[in-house]
């Protein structure tokens, strides 16, 4: 028949072809998906996410619900324990530590968040300059990273808040100067991790056949490392963004400690640990509570830390 294929010209696939193809199309997945699976794998890693997020939650709506105002003085209610008028019990002028916790949790996190931006983006910068740059250049940057990371933080930390906080309460006010020195000091002191871990990402990544071939289609330093190379470096950064976000929170609560963070009346986790110091034999949970939200939020962002970082490892497999 003159439309019909002769039978010596027709060609069958293999009887698996289907299935091995199915099952190619099963696999392949995108890599934002690859990493969701592994990191749902991670068990503490997810039992962390819970946690914290039950802290955000708290320290975002509590207030709305527990309308019990931070500075509200009650002298016949002193270092009162838990209690159903307290649920966390008072301090020693007879203030609610869960309405002060409330309220301190926003403080002490959006401080967290906003040190590890200021140390991401710096960090960032510097370490792609580095990367790219090379010569010297690369080395006067990596001089500099070196003698940040050699000067002692604490004591750098003390002086520069010493110096400028006068003049920064002075023109934002108390709460929010201090809040720009702090996140300002504590950012500035730890982007050099950062801009190291960039460097050396873009150093191994720089001479992948990719980014040989968008050289040679004429692409600019820029171009090269804004649309290919930082999307493949990214992963360290963000593990590196968690551990700085828990690292901030404790340096704001040790300058709380040490009485040169957010004055009594701006009830920080770290202050109210500071104010909660003089009263532990008669007085424990004002400072165990105020202690247990940060041992609960930093080592919640650890775990995800650590989650995130293997999600994000495609050499691991879980």
């Amino acid at each position: 028949m003159a439309g019909s294929t002769p039978a010596s010209l027709t060609v069958e696939a293999p009887a698996g072809a289907s299935a091995v193809a199915k099952a190619a199309k099963k696999v392949h997945v995108s890599p934002g998906f690859e990493a969701w699976r592994r990191f749902r794998r991670h068990k503490l890693a997810m039992a962390s996410a819970a946690v914290l997020l039950v802290i955000v939650l708290a320290v975002l709506l509590g207030p709305l619900v527990w309308r019990v105002q931070i500075n509200d003085i009650d002298f016949s209610a002193q270092l009162a324990g838990p209690s159903w008028a307290h649920p966390l019990g008072t301090d020693d002028l007879g203030q609610d530590i869960l309405a002060r916790l409330l309220y301190g949790g926003r403080i002490s996190i959006a401080v967290g968040l906003c040190a590890m931006l200021v140390a991401a983006v710096v960090g960032v910068l510097v370490g792609a300059i580095a990367g790219m740059s090379r010569g010297s250049v690369d080395a006067a940057l990596m001089w500099l990273a070196d003698l940040f990371l050699s000067l002692p933080q604490l004591p750098l930390l003390l002086l520069i808040i010493y110096l400028f906080r006068g003049a920064l309460t002075s023109v934002f006010g108390t709460q929010g100067g201090i809040f720009i020195m702090v996140v300002t000091v504590i950012g500035g002191l730890r982007w050099m991790q950062v801009a190291r871990l960039v460097r050396a990402q873009i150093l191994s990544i720089r001479e992948k056949e990719f980014i040989e071939a968008a050289r040679a289609l004429g692409a600019s330093k820029i171009r090269q490392v804004v649309r290919h190379i930082l999307p493949n470096a990214l992963g360290p950064v963000i593990v590196a963004g968690t551990i700085d976000v828990a690292a901030a929170i404790i340096a704001e609560s040790t300058l709380s400690f040490l009485g040169l963070g957010f004055p009594p009346d701006i009830p920080t986790w770290g202050r109210v640990l500071f104010d909660a110091k003089d009263t532990l034999d008669v007085a424990p949970h004002w400072a165990l509570f105020s202690g247990a939200a940060i041992f609960l939020t930093v080592l919640s962002i650890n775990f995800i830390g650590d989650g995130l970082r293997d999600a994000l490892d495609p050499r691991r497999v879980l």
